[in-house]
């Protein structure tokens, strides 16, 4: 063998054992450097931040506000003893239906009555005196013209006369003053309506509180053919509730029942405490299943400009700029949007300016979210800002 093929084959040798080691050294690289990659994409996909956003809805031009209201008799009234005595004789009890000009019951005043029987007996003396005291004064007034008596005996005569006329007038006012205290006696009915109260009974002390004692209510006596309700609207609703819109009630224990009402009156202020409209609500109870004092909630419908927007209330961003609602425009960009906000409806709000109806609006956003950030849009809920 010569010393040329020898080389020759030495260089091949060679050739082929760095070949072998190219390519060991490529087969372990290459895929390094593919995962390497791959990893750096999965890094920058995962520090994007992943959003959910939901769509603007629009307001309904016509919405139901369901608020708690309190049922009132349409005239309620406590009735008191106008004379003080004993009572007699009680004749209506709690439930009872009674009309106007009912007796309810006798009090029994032996001292009035006494007082009454004096007064008469007084008034009866006094007019026995002015008549006296009259014939007396004309008796007189002849015998002046004959200038049988002076002057000042005729005077005298005459302003006796008048005295005494004075005090019959004052005799048959203190006759008709008791007269009305024994006519107190009787407890009447001052309107058609239902006892709701019985707080006496037969042998009672009644005391009419002009001694100084205790006054204590009889009965008590309420209207209710016909009840108000009365209803602290939030202020955001205050322009929207007026005179002559209805307002339905339900109640918990009659479900599935419905009453209608009408916005009767307002107060027409805003009670500065709670930020409320008390408006009254007026509902006729044929049916007598609405009691005085009952819880209810009044639905109302209260129209709406249709222009505005629903997004959720997890949507707002407080910055120290200001509110906020952040967006996702160019498809993964976040934009920080000022908006200007209505009627709060504690899952959702009213949006009355800042946003358009297309926008992608991002739901929960987290703290850190910047205007400008690209982001990661994962899912997208069309309904929730209806919720």
């Amino acid at each position: 063998m010569s010393a040329a093929g020898s080389r020759i084959r030495t260089v091949v040798a060679v050739a082929l054992a760095l070949g072998v080691v190219a390519l060991v050294v490529a087969s372990g690289i290459v895929p390094r450097l593919r995962a390497r990659q791959t990893l750096r994409n999965q890094t920058t996909v995962a520090a994007e931040p992943a959003v959910t956003i939901v769509h603007p809805q629009r307001a309904n031009p016509a919405e139901e506000v369901v608020l708690p209201g309190n049922i009132q008799a349409f005239i309620d009234a406590p009735i008191y003893a106008r004379t003080s005595g004993y009572l007699k004789k009680w004749y209506f009890d709690i439930g009872a239906r009674v009309k106007q000009g009912q007796l309810l019951a006798d009090i029994e005043s032996p001292e009035v009555d006494q007082q009454l029987q004096q007064a008469r007996a007084d008034l009866a003396t006094n007019q026995a005196d002015l008549k006296l005291a009259q014939i007396t004064a004309e008796r007189y007034l002849g015998l002046f013209k004959t200038d049988s008596v002076a002057k000042q005996d005729v005077d005298n005569a005459v302003q006796n006369a008048a005295s005494k006329e004075a005090v019959v007038k004052s005799a048959q006012a203190n006759v008709r003053r008791l007269e009305q205290l024994v006519s107190f006696e009787k407890v009447y009915a001052p309107f058609d309506g239902v006892v709701t109260a019985r707080n006496t009974d037969i042998g009672q002390l009644i005391d009419s509180g002009s001694s100084g004692g205790p006054q204590r209510e009889l009965f008590h006596v309420a209207a209710i053919d016909r009840l108000r309700v009365f209803v602290n609207v939030p202020q955001v609703y205050s322009h929207a509730t007026r005179p002559g819109i209805k307002g339905d009630l339900t109640l918990p224990e009659i479900p599935g029942r419905r009453f209608e009402g009408t916005l009767a009156r307002t107060a027409d202020a805003i009670d500065p405490a709670t930020r409320t409209l008390l408006v009254e609500v007026d509902v006729v109870n044929s049916t007598g299943l609405l009691f005085p004092g009952a819880y209810t909630e009044v639905h109302f419908k209260i129209k709406s400009n249709g222009s505005t927007l629903i997004i959720p209330s997890t949507s707002l961003v407080f910055r120290s700029e200001g509110l906020r609602v952040p967006v996702v425009v160019n498809g993964n960009r976040t934009a920080l949007v000022p908006v200007v906000l209505g009627r709060d409806f504690g899952n959702t709000v009213e949006v009355t300016s800042g946003l358009q109806d297309d926008a992608s609006v991002i739901d929960n956003p987290p703290d850190s979210l910047v205007d400008g950030e690209i982001v990661r849009v994962i899912e997208a809920r069309q309904n929730k800002a209806a919720e």
